[in-house]
Protein backbone atom coordinates (compact mmCIF):
# COMPACT_ATOMS: atom_id res chain seq x y z
CA UNK A 1 0.00 0.00 0.00
CA UNK A 2 2.78 2.40 0.96
CA UNK A 3 4.56 1.67 -2.33
CA UNK A 4 1.42 2.67 -4.31
CA UNK A 5 1.18 5.93 -2.39
CA UNK A 6 4.79 6.73 -3.27
CA UNK A 7 4.15 5.94 -6.96
CA UNK A 8 1.01 8.11 -7.04
CA UNK A 9 2.81 10.99 -5.34
CA UNK A 10 5.64 10.69 -7.85
CA UNK A 11 3.24 10.78 -10.80
CA UNK A 12 1.42 13.79 -9.37
CA UNK A 13 4.71 15.62 -8.86
CA UNK A 14 5.78 14.83 -12.42
CA UNK A 15 2.43 16.12 -13.73
CA UNK A 16 2.81 19.36 -11.81
CA UNK A 17 6.35 19.82 -13.10
CA UNK A 18 5.28 19.27 -16.70
CA UNK A 19 2.39 21.68 -16.23
CA UNK A 20 4.77 24.45 -15.21
CA UNK A 21 6.72 24.35 -18.47
CA UNK A 22 5.33 26.87 -20.99
CA UNK A 23 4.23 25.67 -24.41
CA UNK A 24 6.71 27.00 -26.98
CA UNK A 25 5.39 29.93 -28.97
CA UNK A 26 6.08 28.09 -32.22
CA UNK A 27 3.76 25.29 -31.13
CA UNK A 28 1.03 27.73 -30.09
CA UNK A 29 1.15 29.48 -33.47
CA UNK A 30 1.73 26.52 -35.78
CA UNK A 31 -1.84 26.63 -37.18
CA UNK A 32 -1.72 30.31 -38.18
CA UNK A 33 -1.00 31.23 -41.79
CA UNK A 34 -0.07 34.75 -42.84
CA UNK A 35 -2.00 35.71 -45.97
CA UNK A 36 -0.70 39.28 -46.13
CA UNK A 37 2.71 40.19 -44.73
CA UNK A 38 3.30 43.53 -46.42
CA UNK A 39 5.71 42.26 -49.06
CA UNK A 40 3.32 41.43 -51.92
CA UNK A 41 -0.28 40.87 -52.94
CA UNK A 42 0.43 37.37 -54.22
CA UNK A 43 -2.49 35.79 -52.30
CA UNK A 44 -4.98 38.44 -53.38
CA UNK A 45 -6.97 39.55 -56.41
CA UNK A 46 -7.63 43.25 -56.98
CA UNK A 47 -11.29 44.00 -57.73
CA UNK A 48 -12.65 47.47 -58.54
CA UNK A 49 -10.89 50.80 -58.99
CA UNK A 50 -9.13 51.65 -55.72
CA UNK A 51 -5.47 52.75 -55.88
CA UNK A 52 -4.09 49.90 -53.74
CA UNK A 53 -0.33 50.10 -53.19
CA UNK A 54 2.21 48.61 -50.80
CA UNK A 55 3.83 50.84 -48.19
CA UNK A 56 7.10 49.28 -47.00
CA UNK A 57 7.45 51.85 -44.20
CA UNK A 58 4.85 50.04 -42.08
CA UNK A 59 4.23 46.80 -44.00
CA UNK A 60 0.73 47.82 -45.06
CA UNK A 61 -1.33 47.98 -48.21
CA UNK A 62 -3.03 51.35 -48.54
CA UNK A 63 -5.82 52.94 -50.62
CA UNK A 64 -7.10 56.49 -50.51
CA UNK A 65 -8.49 57.26 -53.97
CA UNK A 66 -10.50 55.76 -56.79
CA UNK A 67 -13.73 53.88 -57.25
CA UNK A 68 -14.73 51.42 -54.53
CA UNK A 69 -12.50 48.38 -54.62
CA UNK A 70 -11.54 45.22 -52.79
CA UNK A 71 -8.61 42.93 -52.24
CA UNK A 72 -10.00 39.41 -52.36
CA UNK A 73 -8.28 36.20 -51.27
CA UNK A 74 -7.52 33.59 -53.90
CA UNK A 75 -8.68 30.89 -51.47
CA UNK A 76 -12.09 30.19 -49.99
CA UNK A 77 -12.58 29.50 -46.26
CA UNK A 78 -15.39 28.00 -44.20
CA UNK A 79 -14.74 27.84 -40.43
CA UNK A 80 -11.83 30.04 -39.36
CA UNK A 81 -10.43 32.79 -37.22
CA UNK A 82 -8.82 35.73 -39.01
CA UNK A 83 -6.82 38.61 -37.53
CA UNK A 84 -6.66 41.87 -39.49
CA UNK A 85 -4.77 45.00 -38.45
CA UNK A 86 -6.07 48.24 -39.97
CA UNK A 87 -5.62 52.02 -39.80
CA UNK A 88 -8.32 54.43 -40.94
CA UNK A 89 -9.31 58.05 -40.78
CA UNK A 90 -12.46 58.87 -38.83
CA UNK A 91 -14.27 59.60 -42.12
CA UNK A 92 -13.19 56.32 -43.75
CA UNK A 93 -15.75 53.82 -44.98
CA UNK A 94 -14.20 50.37 -45.25
CA UNK A 95 -14.73 46.84 -44.04
CA UNK A 96 -13.63 43.23 -43.88
CA UNK A 97 -15.87 40.86 -45.84
CA UNK A 98 -15.95 37.14 -45.05
CA UNK A 99 -17.54 34.05 -46.59
CA UNK A 100 -18.16 35.84 -49.90
CA UNK A 101 -19.81 33.48 -52.37
CA UNK A 102 -18.66 35.38 -55.49
CA UNK A 103 -15.03 36.55 -55.52
CA UNK A 104 -15.71 39.25 -58.12
CA UNK A 105 -18.88 40.66 -56.50
CA UNK A 106 -18.17 41.69 -52.93
CA UNK A 107 -21.35 43.01 -51.30
CA UNK A 108 -23.06 42.84 -47.91
CA UNK A 109 -25.71 40.63 -49.55
CA UNK A 110 -23.25 38.02 -50.77
CA UNK A 111 -20.94 38.09 -47.73
CA UNK A 112 -20.78 39.02 -44.10
CA UNK A 113 -19.45 42.59 -43.87
CA UNK A 114 -17.62 43.46 -40.67
CA UNK A 115 -17.89 47.22 -40.97
CA UNK A 116 -15.28 49.94 -40.49
CA UNK A 117 -17.19 53.22 -40.43
CA UNK A 118 -17.05 55.42 -37.33
CA UNK A 119 -19.20 58.18 -38.85
CA UNK A 120 -21.78 55.99 -40.64
CA UNK A 121 -25.03 57.94 -40.95
CA UNK A 122 -27.02 54.99 -39.62
CA UNK A 123 -24.96 53.93 -36.60
CA UNK A 124 -26.71 50.56 -36.36
CA UNK A 125 -23.87 48.83 -38.19
CA UNK A 126 -21.01 51.21 -37.42
CA UNK A 127 -17.41 50.07 -36.84
CA UNK A 128 -17.50 46.62 -35.28
CA UNK A 129 -20.97 45.70 -36.52
CA UNK A 130 -21.80 42.93 -38.97
CA UNK A 131 -24.06 44.56 -41.56
CA UNK A 132 -27.54 43.07 -41.53
CA UNK A 133 -26.70 40.69 -38.69
CA UNK A 134 -25.60 42.45 -35.51
CA UNK A 135 -24.89 45.90 -34.16
CA UNK A 136 -21.72 46.26 -32.09
CA UNK A 137 -22.36 45.90 -28.36
CA UNK A 138 -20.01 48.80 -27.63
CA UNK A 139 -18.99 51.96 -29.47
CA UNK A 140 -15.30 51.65 -30.33
CA UNK A 141 -13.93 54.33 -32.65
CA UNK A 142 -11.12 53.28 -34.97
CA UNK A 143 -10.12 56.57 -36.60
CA UNK A 144 -6.55 57.82 -36.40
CA UNK A 145 -4.94 54.71 -34.94
CA UNK A 146 -3.93 51.14 -35.66
CA UNK A 147 -6.65 48.65 -34.72
CA UNK A 148 -7.02 44.90 -34.63
CA UNK A 149 -10.01 42.82 -35.66
CA UNK A 150 -10.24 39.19 -34.57
CA UNK A 151 -13.10 37.71 -36.57
CA UNK A 152 -14.25 34.17 -35.89
CA UNK A 153 -16.69 32.24 -38.09
CA UNK A 154 -17.56 28.80 -36.74
CA UNK A 155 -20.65 27.29 -38.32
CA UNK A 156 -23.45 29.84 -37.91
CA UNK A 157 -21.71 31.59 -35.00
CA UNK A 158 -19.89 34.85 -35.70
CA UNK A 159 -17.80 36.75 -33.17
CA UNK A 160 -15.96 40.01 -33.68
CA UNK A 161 -13.37 41.37 -31.28
CA UNK A 162 -12.11 44.91 -31.85
CA UNK A 163 -9.00 46.02 -29.97
CA UNK A 164 -9.55 43.32 -27.36
CA UNK A 165 -13.27 44.09 -26.86
CA UNK A 166 -15.80 41.53 -28.07
CA UNK A 167 -18.39 43.62 -29.90
CA UNK A 168 -20.38 40.91 -31.73
CA UNK A 169 -21.47 37.41 -30.74
CA UNK A 170 -24.26 36.37 -33.09
CA UNK A 171 -25.61 33.47 -35.11
CA UNK A 172 -26.65 33.55 -38.75
CA UNK A 173 -26.79 30.58 -41.15
CA UNK A 174 -26.81 32.52 -44.43
CA UNK A 175 -23.20 32.19 -45.60
CA UNK A 176 -21.34 28.95 -44.92
CA UNK A 177 -18.08 29.51 -46.77
CA UNK A 178 -16.38 31.83 -49.21
CA UNK A 179 -13.67 34.36 -49.88
CA UNK A 180 -12.32 37.18 -47.71
CA UNK A 181 -12.32 40.76 -48.98
CA UNK A 182 -10.69 43.97 -47.71
CA UNK A 183 -12.61 47.06 -48.79
CA UNK A 184 -11.81 50.61 -49.81
CA UNK A 185 -14.80 52.91 -50.22
CA UNK A 186 -13.91 56.41 -48.96
CA UNK A 187 -11.18 58.06 -46.91
CA UNK A 188 -7.86 56.33 -46.30
CA UNK A 189 -7.45 52.73 -45.18
CA UNK A 190 -4.37 50.65 -44.44
CA UNK A 191 -4.34 46.91 -43.82
CA UNK A 192 -1.42 44.86 -42.55
CA UNK A 193 -0.55 41.55 -40.90
CA UNK A 194 -3.52 39.45 -42.00
CA UNK A 195 -3.39 36.01 -40.42
CA UNK A 196 -5.82 33.10 -40.52
CA UNK A 197 -6.27 29.66 -38.99
CA UNK A 198 -8.86 26.96 -39.59
CA UNK A 199 -11.27 25.86 -36.86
Amino acid sequence: MRRWLVIIQGLLSLGLMIGTFPIPTSAQNMEWATIFDGSSLDNWNVIGGANWRLDPSDGSVVADMGIEGHLVTESSYDNFEVVVEFWVESRTNSGVYIRCSEPTEITARGCYEVNISDLREDQTYRTGGVVGVSSPSEVVNAGGQWNEYVIRADGPRLTVTLNGIEVVDAEDPTHRSGFIGLQYSTGMVRFRSVRIRPL
